[in-house]
Parts: C-alpha cells; structure tokens; sequence
C-alpha cells in the first residue's frame, strides 16, 4: 500500500478534503488486504474505496491479476472483464431420490443444496398389487424431480446465474428438463456424468470443465465468426484499435472482443467524451487505452468478451468488435 499512499500524496489538483478522504481510502483498502480477503481459492482481488460516497466494495477474482492502483473518479473496471467475470453455472444433480445443486464460476464451483426425498424401492412381485405399487414409485420419483426443479429454480434466482449443467440418469433426463422452469431451459448447455449421491465435489468440478470450457470455445467461436464475416464485408465488424474506438465512439458496438492480456496506448478527449489512438492529434495521452474503451462499451450495454481459447484476434491487431449498424 506504499504505492497507493505515494500516489495520493503526488496527485495534483486535489483539495485538502479530497486529499484526507483519499487518505482514509487506503487505510481502509490496507485493513482488507491484511483480512483473509484471498481465502477459499481467491487468486486476487479488487478493491473499491470511496469514503464520501460509503463505498468499499470487493470483488474476488479466480485469475491473478497485475497489482495496480489507481486514483478516478470512475471505477476501475479492467480487471473485472478481463478476469473476473466468467459467466456463473448452476449445475443440477439428481437421481430417483437425491439432488445437489452446485453454484459458481466455470473453475470454482460450490455445493450449495442437497436433499433426499423418500421414495420406496421397485419390486417385482407381479399382479395388481406390482402394478399400483409401481405406480406409486412412479409418482414418488416424479415428486422428487418437481422438487429438485423448484429448489433449483430458487436457488438460480437467488444466484443470477447464467448458464445450467444437468447431471441426471438417462431415463430421468426427459422428465427431469420437462419440469424445469423455462428459464433454465434456455440456459441449459449439456449434461455431466457422476455418481450423483457419492461424487465429491472436485468430482463434479472435473466432470463439468471440459463441458464448460468446451461452451465458452463455441461461443468465443461464435463471436469471432460474426466478427469477421462483418469485417470481410466491410459491414458491422471493426477490427483494430483505431476502427474499434470509432464504433464505440459512435456507439455502435454490440460486442467487444479483446484477445487476452491485450494493451494499447491512445488518448481521450475528455471533454468531448471521444477515445482517440495514440497517433490523433487531440486529447490527453494514456498508457492503456482498453480500459476506458470496455467502460464506454459497457456504459453502451455492450457485451465485452476476453477471447482465451482462438488466435483469429492477433492478425486483426489484438481488438475488434461486431457492430449494431
């Protein structure tokens, strides 16, 4: 934290109450890293502070991160898109009794729900008696998965989550998505295979990775397909620092592809509102350009994507975007 309160004490142009403020910031900033803020597979951490506004805010990151401080007044939000904000994955377990329900990012899941409802074993005595008995069973197992879907449902309103993994017995599958509610359904990308009652969690971790990792490669694949099919038609796709930050200065971008670790100087124009390349002949110089462009993106409600998984961002120069119009 010496560097934050160096950095403070040479910021020009600050009154005294904003100086004192910002004092206290980093005190408080220092009482958070010094806590055991990188528990439970933390790799870094953001760290908002604004006194006047009460603010202090933390945003655990599952990917380390440069150490950097920084004095705005506007957010830091580079650090969170590029590394921070994988999508959040409910993956639902079931059997014909049992369910789990586990929560989190792609590489850091956690259980968060389990039951087990009292459904009677099948038997195979024959007659009438098998055939109602049966029936009974029958109406059990569908319970239960009503109320693996229900607890479900709650627990990916109460956790905004975006996409949906189901682990369940091949002949449970139909019926288990037939109760689902349909906003599950539309967020539901594949299946997984573990022992639903005994899988320890690094096992449902290890059966939902290539899953997941193979999800993200398609819509990355996607994205980078619009890309340039709008690039090669000289329609809506831009490719390259300067194209890029045109678009978003008109407002443009639909989605903001970046190739991972991607920096590039350039200036803004604060008073105009515009991000400018390096070589414009206008606006104040800035080391890393990216940042205030994934700000103007999102101030758009653009949809900013950190490409991991394809080089097709290299020979376009590290940055593009598909376009709205």
């Amino acid at each position: 934290m010496t560097a934050a309160a160096h950095k403070v004490e040479s910021k020009e142009g600050l009154t005294h109450e904003e100086r004192m403020a910002l004092r206290e910031d980093v005190e408080r900033v220092r009482d958070v890293l010094l806590s055991d803020v990188a528990a439970n597979g933390t790799r870094a951490v953001a760290v908002y502070a604004c006194g006047p506004a009460d603010l202090l805010e933390i945003v655990r990151l599952r990917r380390p991160v440069e150490n950097k401080v920084v004095l705005d007044r506007t957010a830091f939000v580079e650090p969170l898109v590029l590394h921070g904000t994988d999508e959040q994955w409910l993956v639902i377990l079931t059997n014909r009794r049992a369910a789990r329900i586990f929560v989190g990012p792609g590489d850091a899941l956690d259980e968060t729900d389990r039951f087990v409802d009292d459904v009677h074993q099948q038997h195979t005595q024959g007659g009438w008696s098998q055939l109602n008995y049966q029936r009974s069973v029958e109406k059990e197992v569908q319970d239960h998965l009503a109320n693996a879907a229900d607890l479900a449902f709650k627990v990916f309103k109460k956790h905004n989550l975006d996409r949906v993994l189901i682990g369940v017995p091949d002949e449970l599958h139909t019926e288990l998505k037939g109760k689902l509610h349909s906003y599950l359904k539309q967020r539901c990308v594949g299946r997984i295979v573990v022992d639903v009652e005994n899988a320890s969690l690094d096992d449902v971790c290890n059966a939902a990775r290539p899953v997941i990792e193979a999800h993200v490669r398609k819509c990355e694949r996607e994205a980078l397909d619009r890309l340039a099919q709008g690039v090669g038609t000289g329609g809506r796709g831009a490719a390259g620092i300067a194209e890029v930050l045109d678009a978003l200065n008109q407002a443009r971008v639909e989605t903001l592809l970046i190739s991972e670790n991607f920096k590039a100087s350039g200036r803004v124009d604060f008073q105009a509102g515009l991000l400018l390349p390096e070589e414009a002949d206008q606006g104040e110089l800035v080391e890393d350009i990216v940042e205030p462009a994934i700000e103007k993106a999102i101030e758009q409600s653009a949809t900013a994507m950190v490409v991991r998984h394809h080089d097709d961002l290299v020979p376009l120069g590290g940055i593009g975007a598909v376009l709205r119009f």
